[in-house]
């Protein structure tokens, strides 16, 4: 299941949202020219929160606050920034224009700390030392926040998915909610077999979710514009 557009327009050009997406595209390319060594010395490592940290980069880390701002804008392969930006694009713009710029640039960061925070307590609880000492990078769980505000503010837009090989209009509270009873599903599941997760965070998605619902109303400052279709 894949969305593709939804039907709600926007006041102003997302600035935010597309400044975003230009960093982590300038940043990948980079990547794509990087040593990998270098790419892990600007992922965020558990084991920074509390060590001890096995392996050469990650004994060499970033400190927590600086790591977690860096892997925010490192991807770790052509579909994992596909496809994040395209989730960015779709449902950022419109909770950019709820919450105005300056408030949703601020959100979408803390989102992105609050879901790597959520994803280390997580690993230190259940996984041992070799796991905290694993890089971590990627946007998704600030995204999660931003599907979770959008998922508040505008529950009954339309969605167009892609499912299967149909393309299918669905209400944002459907194609939302699935998603993230699917990081909860396999979140749940890769607690009991770890290998199961495939080095996704889900529990950075399910965090960042959660944040980015309950601060959406508190932080919005006018309601988005209804559907246009």
């Amino acid at each position: 299941m894949l969305p593709l557009r939804d039907n709600v327009p926007t006041r102003q050009f997302p600035l935010v949202t597309v400044g975003l997406i230009g960093a982590c595209f300038v940043v990948w390319f980079w990547e794509l020219h990087a040593r990998a060594s270098q790419v892990d010395h600007y992922s965020y490592y558990v084991c920074s929160l509390s060590g001890p940290c096995v392996g050469t980069e990650a004994q060499h880390h970033l400190p927590w606050w600086e790591g977690t701002f860096t892997a925010m804008f490192l991807h770790a392969s052509w579909s994992h920034i596909l496809g994040n930006m395209l989730f960015l694009w779709i449902f950022g713009n419109n909770v950019e224009d709820a919450l105005g710029r300056g408030r949703y640039l601020l959100f979408y960061l803390a989102s992105g700390y609050v879901a790597t925070l959520g994803q280390s307590a997580v690993t230190l609880h259940w996984a041992g030392v070799d796991a905290a000492s694993v890089p971590n990078l990627g946007a998704s769980g600030a995204i999660a926040g931003v599907l979770g505000a959008y998922f508040v503010l505008l529950p009954r837009a339309s969605v167009l998915t892609l499912v299967g090989f149909f393309f299918i209009p669905l209400r944002a509270s459907v194609v939302l909610g699935i998603w993230f009873l699917l990081q909860l599903w396999e979140g749940g599941f890769s607690l009991t077999q770890p290998s199961s997760g495939g080095g996704v965070a889900f529990f950075a998605h399910v965090s960042g979710f959660a944040f980015g619902a309950l601060a959406a109303r508190p932080l919005e400052v006018r309601a988005p514009l209804e559907p246009s279709w």
